[in-house]
């Protein structure tokens, strides 16, 4: 497969064209020269050297992220930015990036993925953003403890940013937004939701939850935006004769 048919494939998959008027982030090939072949895709979160360095080290010809270099504004191409595409450049590392495309996927994205590490069932989009559902709802198979979701979600509270004990003890609904959605706890509270679950945590939240009485994990923006570049490395590697990898670079945020 080359760079040309690659960008076709993921197209195809995330929808990209559906969010493009409202997604600040430039999602596509970022980075690119010419028509490549390619063998190896290294996928990621975040844009970073550290993460560039760790996919040159294993050969990759594209580096997949959640989180690009390109977001909608002018940025001169100075001090870290400057660092960050002239080591691309020279490292013949072509960068792809979707962000919005990769957080509502109902089949490899984000919150999709923390739904099916649940096993949610009658699982419907949920967390309107400039009108698009972004995230998702629904139910678990069996009422459960916040620390028996935590499990399922193989982390603890030491790992977690914070955990607003405001709701239901035996947890049935549970609404998902990953990222920076902690405004989306709002419409949790409209639709009686026992659970809301996103990665950042404000000062504000605290109260609206207290008063609203629900509960809220925020589990973390990196941790909550690991799933879906792990669904789609795994999906393109049963699809195709590329080589795929996750670089876990936790930023512990």
């Amino acid at each position: 497969m080359d760079t040309e048919n690659l960008d076709k494939y993921f197209q195809n998959i995330l929808k990209m064209d559906v969010v493009a008027g409202i997604d600040s982030s430039m999602n596509g090939f970022q980075v690119n020269q010419g028509n490549k072949q390619i063998n190896k895709v290294a996928f990621s979160v975040d844009a970073s050297m550290e993460t560039f360095k760790r996919a040159v080290n294993w050969n990759a010809d594209v580096l997949f992220v959640h989180h690009g270099l390109f977001w909608g504004v002018p940025l001169a191409v100075k001090e870290s930015h400057y660092e960050r595409l002239s080591f691309l450049i020279k490292n013949n590392l072509s960068l792809y990036a979707a962000h919005l495309p990769l957080d509502m996927n109902p089949i490899i994205g984000n919150n999709y993925g923390i739904a099916f590490q649940l096993k949610l069932n009658d699982c419907k989009p949920f967390g309107s953003y400039k009108g698009f559902k972004i995230g998702v709802s629904g139910i678990l198979e069996k009422k459960k403890t916040i620390d028996e979701i935590l499990n399922l979600l193989n982390i603890d509270r030491k790992e977690v940013l914070k955990i607003l004990p405001f709701g239901k003890k035996m947890v049935s609904t549970v609404a998902i937004v990953s990222g920076g959605a902690t405004s989306e706890i709002a419409q949790a509270i409209d639709q009686n939701i026992d659970l809301y679950i996103t990665g950042d945590m404000s000062h504000a939240t605290y109260h609206t939850c207290l008063e609203g009485g629900i509960n809220m994990i925020s589990a973390g923006h990196y941790f909550t935006e690991t799933f879906g570049p792990k669904l789609l490395a795994e999906k393109l590697k049963k699809d195709s004769t590329i080589e795929t990898i996750f670089i876990d670079v936790p930023t512990g945020l």
